[in-house]
């Protein structure tokens, strides 16, 4: 039945993505716009980030805030040499190591381990169904802070030991130490 009435039709505008080169140079140069683009851009994934290292909410939250304002701080720095978001991921990733070595509690926990010899968890495969991930990042998040630090740079961020040993100020055996210990937790966190 036609009234008369005209038939509204949705119409989707195809916008073009933000060049990220340009946006992140006109950041540098102080365009508080330009940097609210990129952060949008890559605020997500800059959370996730977070969300792995600090395995709390509010804690992944301060240190998301802390990124964006070093990011903010040091944009102009920026050369071009990987992508943005690489450059991000490194200096949250940077960010969030630092705090943990000068956190002298943390250090003095890491060092007291005595982890005891049990079956390893083999790497822990990140399934593409969301239930099993949720599973698999509340059971990370469950982990001691040491281990799950050294667990998230190793098994998902790609450290190798030497690397996480340098970057934390601890031996490379405490790093192994800190691993095995979050390979035998996790399967226990999992069945949970």
């Amino acid at each position: 039945m036609d009234h008369g009435e005209p038939v509204l039709t949705a119409v989707r505008i195809e916008r073009p993505e933000p060049d990220v080169a340009s946006l992140v140079a006109r950041a540098g140069d102080g365009d508080l716009a330009a940097f609210e683009t990129v952060y949008r851009m890559h605020a997500g994934r800059v959370f996730a980030v977070c969300m792995r290292l600090a395995g709390d909410r509010g804690d992944a939250e301060e240190l998301a805030q802390d990124a964006w304002v070093r990011a903010w701080e040091r944009i102009a720095q920026f050369r071009g040499d990987a992508s943005f978001g690489t450059w991000m991921h490194r200096l949250t990733v940077n960010l969030m190591l630092d705090r943990k070595r000068q956190d002298a509690r943390w250090r003095g926990r890491v060092a007291s381990l005595d982890d005891d010899s049990g079956e390893a968890l083999k790497k822990v495969a990140v399934s593409e169904a969301p239930a099993v991930r949720m599973d698999i990042e509340r059971a990370v998040a469950a982990l001691p802070q040491g281990a799950r630090v050294v667990f998230v740079l190793h098994e998902i961020e790609g450290f190798k030991y030497a690397e996480i040993a340098e970057r934390l100020d601890i031996a490379v055996g405490t790093v192994k130490a800190q691993l095995h210990r979050a390979r035998k937790l996790l399967p226990k966190a999992l069945e949970r």
